[in-house]
């Protein structure tokens, strides 16, 4: 944990803190001895998990409600110096079919949110979670965080829109926020039931199965891949950071890898049939990205930061989580 703030006796508010990247935070905030309270709703279609919290909830408080509640979300962040805001409408296929929900969450989610931080007079620190997939189909190689940004589905549209509001905040209220953009995030606690959460843990949520892996086409789209505890060092430093305030940047490995290379280096550490390909879903191929290369120099000279865990280790060791704890995650056992 060299390099990580002090978090003792500080209060932290995570919001979404029952799904994937926000019960992480959690964790590593409780170590650190922060008093840790989590903001979720448990919307089925958001991918939270009560036993994401197993080992600390005693530790922990958690408040039932949504961040759109600005009475709710409002008492939360005025009981907190640090909020890490995790909780969204993640789905980038869902997103399309119902597009005002997912604005109205992710959007005015994240405006309540800052609205009870400008309240606070610049006390309470704001680390929000942007996504990659802001960026939609690169223009130049490798992206940075000046690449223009087209996102190709609502659920991306909605978090380039939420940055602007947090930035916005930053400049005009006060309110010391970072941005920290996150690519194909994979390992513990994360939902790996459904494709809506991400095709990585997906992955691994099939192969756990012995169920087949599939690609699109020849799934030959270079990613950015990082491992959950790797990025979740750099939310931390991003909240300590002077140098991060009010600042957008990518909190990303040096490991770009194929879609298809990724399906194949999980099965063989999970195990399971050998990956094979299908054609593009027509409603797929409209959303798709295509390749993904991105640079992640500004975060680790803003932060001091470095994603550190190498691929297959990553794999083995979210493999191990979960292999006896299936029942948790996909209602089943080995």
């Amino acid at each position: 944990m060299t390099g990580l703030p002090d978090l003792a006796g500080r209060r932290v508010l995570v919001t979404g803190g029952l799904g994937f990247i926000g019960s992480n935070v959690v964790h590593r905030c409780v170590a650190l001895g922060a008093e840790v309270s989590v903001l979720d709703s448990l919307d089925p279609r958001c991918g939270g998990n009560a036993a994401n919290l197993d080992g600390v909830a005693d530790r922990v408080h958690v408040i039932d409600g949504d961040i759109r509640d600005d009475r709710i979300a409002g008492a939360a962040v005025r009981d907190s110096d640090i909020v890490f805001g995790c909780a969204a409408f993640t789905s980038h296929a869902r997103s399309m079919e119902d597009p005002r929900h997912v604005m109205d969450v992710n959007c005015g989610g994240t405006l309540t949110l800052l609205e009870a931080a400008r309240r606070e007079e610049g006390r309470v620190r704001y680390v929000h979670v942007g996504t990659s997939t802001q960026i939609g189909r690169m223009l130049f190689e490798p992206v940075t965080e000046r690449h223009p940004e087209f996102p190709l589905d609502m659920y991306s549209t909605s978090k380039t829109a939420s940055e602007k509001l947090v930035l916005v905040y930053g400049e005009a209220h006060g309110v010391p926020v970072t941005v920290v953009r996150l690519a194909n995030v994979y390992g513990p606690r994360a939902n790996i039931r459904s494709a809506d959460f991400g095709f990585l843990n997906y992955f691994v949520g099939l192969a756990l199965q012995g169920k087949p892996l599939t690609v699109y086409g020849a799934g030959d789209q270079l990613r950015n891949v990082a491992f959950v505890d790797d990025v979740v060092d750099a939310l931390l430093r991003a909240s300590a950071s002077d140098a991060a305030l009010r600042q957008v940047l990518f909190a990303v490995s040096d490991q770009h890898v194929t879609v298809r290379a990724l399906a194949e280096a999980i099965a063989r550490a999970i195990g399971g049939p050998a990956v094979t390909s299908v054609p593009w879903p027509a409603e797929r191929k409209a959303i798709e990205v295509g390749a993904a290369v991105i640079d992640g120099s500004r975060g680790r000279e803003l932060l001091g930061w470095r994603a550190t865990t190498p691929l297959d280790a990553g794999l083995a060791t979210t493999r191990d989580y979960y292999s006896t704890r299936l029942a948790a995650y996909l209602g089943t056992t080995v």
